[in-house]
């Protein structure tokens, strides 16, 4: 039987609002359709992931081609408002949170365990960033032989060319894409 899961990535403050050191252009932009979503796997009782990017406050597990970023802009530091998911998408009790400290939410994180103990086949993924954290997570649900689908309208980009250009290639290697309004009847239970 499939069971689908929702993965939510990097809807944080410092990502997301104006005025935050990293905010993704178009982040605000899908928050209206990620919420409806994130209701209709609450409705239908479905897993909810959301998944956050969290650094400690001396960078040390900060990739190496952003530690002087970091050093000059801490971002997304465990413990401040800043890595904080945004308050329209805040996780209830039941919703899991997964910390990673990379791209993929499933590099060195408790993720596909966890998919796999509540007999998750199907996830749905919708965040930010297109062409790195969302490309990445999806590239690794697929190799690890999950059926996944992007939310062409419930992910965004810094740069829109850029963006639509990573949904067409993943679109290419067969991640389903479907839109905000058409997900609460594929995961409606028959």
């Amino acid at each position: 039987m499939a069971r689908t899961a929702l993965l939510i990535i990097d809807m944080q403050n410092d990502f997301v609002r104006e005025g935050a050191p990293f905010r993704v252009k178009d982040a605000e932009t899908i928050i209206g359709n990620i919420r409806n979503v994130l209701q209709s796997f609450r409705r239908n009782r479905l897993p909810i992931f959301h998944i956050l990017r969290v650094h400690r406050p001396d960078g040390s597990d900060v990739e190496i081609f952003r530690r002087e970023i970091f050093q000059r802009t801490p971002f997304v530091v465990e413990g401040t408002k800043g890595a904080q998911v945004i308050s329209e998408l805040e996780p209830v009790p039941g919703e899991y949170i997964i910390r990673k400290t990379r791209m993929s939410a499933f590099m060195q994180t408790e993720l596909d365990l966890m998919l796999r103990t509540l007999s998750v086949d199907t996830v749905i993924v919708a965040g930010i960033q297109t062409p790195n954290c969302i490309r990445t997570t999806v590239f690794d649900a697929f190799a690890l032989n999950y059926r996944t689908f992007l939310i062409e309208d419930a992910v965004a980009a810094q740069d829109n060319e850029i963006h639509r250009a990573n949904c067409r290639d993943m679109a290419a290697i067969g991640v389903g894409m479907v839109t905000a309004a058409g997900v609460e009847s594929s995961i409606r239970p028959s």
